[in-house]
């Protein structure tokens, strides 16, 4: 396999560009997403140089590596959640309430994700259990530990 040209990348930024942005953006409705995507699908381009049979196969190509990185940013956004505490201090009247939220956030997600859906969006257990796949007794089991996990946590801050 031999190292693409600066010419042929160029090349395939005006042919597929915009073709792989809309099928990225589709996928990840999110702009910085597909950018950081569009990257790592030209730079898989640049590392592998795979020789094409002709530009469908070149095009199938990067669409099938660009829908790949975009399931694999997507897979990754699913586990690793991630929650701006800057956005979210508007809504925490005070100081101490601030400090609870940080710790609740700080949780395993096991327990995070009961917690919040109980006390937070005022799901009972039973809905829980059918939300996210657990028996009814793991959501009770992770709530207990959530909840025990929580008041440790506090109490080292005095609150």
């Amino acid at each position: 396999m031999a190292q693409k040209s600066e010419e042929e990348i160029r090349n395939i930024i005006q042919t597929y560009g915009s073709l792989l942005y809309r099928t990225a953006f589709v996928l990840l409705g999110n702009p910085h997403d597909v950018q950081d995507v569009l990257q790592e699908v030209l730079i898989k381009y640049m590392e592998k140089a795979p020789p094409f049979h002709d530009a469908g196969h070149e095009k199938a190509w990067l669409l099938k590596v660009n829908a790949n990185l975009c399931k694999d940013y997507l897979r990754f956004n699913r586990r690793h959640t991630y929650v701006n505490l800057e956005e979210v201090e508007n809504v925490c009247a005070s100081p101490e309430q601030m400090e609870i939220l940080k710790e609740v956030l700080s949780l395993p997600a096991r327990w995070k994700t009961v917690l919040l859906l109980h006390y937070v969006e005022g799901y009972q257990i039973k809905e829980i259990s059918h939300i996210t796949g657990l028996s009814e007794s793991a959501v009770k089991k992770r709530l207990q530990r959530g909840r025990e996990a929580l008041k440790r946590k506090l109490s080292n801050l005095n609150l």
